[in-house]
């Protein structure tokens, strides 16, 4: 940062006041606002506020080394409170009354499908941080978290694998909006493809922040009595607590009927007794167990701001996969906008195609150049008495991600779609 101009002009404003010459203080610098649009209440708390957390971290470590383009990043936070059209008022203020310069936010396509509207009527620009069902392509949303070929196809494919128990059926669990049913009817002609029977597939939805699980875990029990079962979860928010705890309360071993979730990571085992649990899987890009010198900085990095902001659990604070989405998100955000020399977001949409950050999964992560998707690696991770996952599966290296499922009927020709404006 170039600091020697800057002193001259502040002791040359203060010889002026001295001197009465000039009447008027100084005014403070020029920051940058960033909009921080995630549910810190009501369902979806429980896995978007450590992702509000962690975009204050990394807005505070880019702050520490200058800002960017000289100027510093200014927070805006607000809370749609897990409700989803308040998920577009919050966006409008934010780029209307606020106006910030980029939003980091949302978790269920809900709430991203609620904003989409704003962010292209006001040419707003959303890095969104999740996994979710790969049927949407926006020049004013980048995606930083996995499509299904990233994450639930490959996860699929290893349950049906040798090493994953050579399933043979399948129980699709999940909540009941956009993501779960948009990615189970992905999963099931994939199944079909691979010649799985409808008779073999069960699938069943509940509402969100549902707690009664007894009888649908009976259900599962019973329906892995027709053969080698697995649950593919796509259970969100607070609802998997109660989930888990009657899978053990009715005694389902991993060695029985395993489970492969695709919302829950370390965050939400947080506040679950995990022995009963070991064993069952989830399938991400990240896991904080993972053995490298960029994330051991990365997770020892995120425990120390916890515990100085004396945050909620602070002291057996974890990281996860959407929270590394999001620190990896706002470091590209903000080198494309030093490549650009400017916050506009037609200049930084452009900036941002091929950027590339050396992630803490230990990979070199890369926004696509014409769909505003990071190329990503896959995992599957068993879940340990710690609370942590042990990788039993990875991809060789990151992959492209296809917005588009070629399993549904339709869409096979629109997996090379790029985004207008490109």
């Amino acid at each position: 940062m170039k600091r020697r101009p800057l002193l001259k002009s502040a002791f040359a404003a203060s010889a002026l006041m001295l001197s009465g010459l000039f009447p008027f203080t100084v005014q403070a610098a020029e920051t940058i606002k960033v909009g921080i649009l995630h549910s810190l209440s009501g369902t979806m708390a429980i896995s978007e506020t450590s992702l509000k957390d962690m975009a204050l971290m990394t807005i505070e470590e880019i702050n520490a080394k200058g800002g960017v383009n000289g100027k510093q990043l200014e927070a805006v936070v607000v809370d749609p409170a897990s409700n989803w059209p308040l998920f577009a008022e919050k966006a409008r203020q934010l780029l209307t009354q606020d106006k910030v310069d980029v939003v980091f936010g949302c978790w269920t396509s809900v709430s991203r499908k609620s904003v989409l509207p704003v962010f292209e009527e006001l040419n707003g620009l959303l890095f969104y941080p999740v996994q979710y069902e790969g049927e949407e392509l926006s020049p004013n949303v980048f995606y930083t978290g996995a499509a299904p070929n990233q994450q639930a196809i490959p996860a699929v494919e290893y349950l049906m694998s040798e090493d994953g128990g050579s399933a043979q059926r399948f129980f699709l669990l999940g909540t009941d909006y956009v993501y779960p049913r948009t990615t189970n009817k992905i999963l099931r002609a994939y199944l079909k493809s691979k010649g799985v029977a409808d008779k073999d597939i069960e699938e069943v939805y509940t509402p969100f922040g549902h707690s009664d699980y007894q009888t649908i875990v009976a259900n599962i029990k019973k329906f892995s009595a027709g053969g080698k079962t697995a649950v593919i979860s796509t259970v969100n928010g607070d609802s998997n607590v109660p989930f888990y705890k009657e899978l053990a309360s009715q005694g389902i071993a991993a060695t029985d009927v395993p489970v492969v979730a695709f919302s829950v990571g370390e965050e939400e085992l947080r506040g679950i007794d995990t022995k009963p649990l070991v064993g069952h899987l989830a399938a991400w890009n990240y896991f904080q167990s993972l053995e490298n010198p960029a994330n051991s900085e990365f997770v020892n990095k995120w425990q120390a701001y916890a515990k100085a902001k004396n945050l909620p659990g602070a002291a057996k604070a974890v990281t996860n996969d959407p929270m590394e989405a999001t620190y990896v998100g706002i470091h590209m955000w903000a080198q494309a906008v030093e490549k650009a020399g400017s916050t506009s977001v037609d200049k930084v949409r452009e900036a941002l195609a091929g950027q590339s950050f050396e992630a803490p999964s230990g990979y070199t992560l890369t926004m696509d150049k014409t769909n505003h998707h990071l190329h990503k690696p896959v995992m599957i991770g068993e879940v340990q008495e710690d609370g942590q996952f042990s990788v039993v599966w990875q991809t060789e290296g990151p992959l492209r991600a296809q917005p588009w499922s070629p399993f549904i009927p339709g869409n096979d020709k629109k997996a090379d779609y790029a985004v207008k404006g490109n």
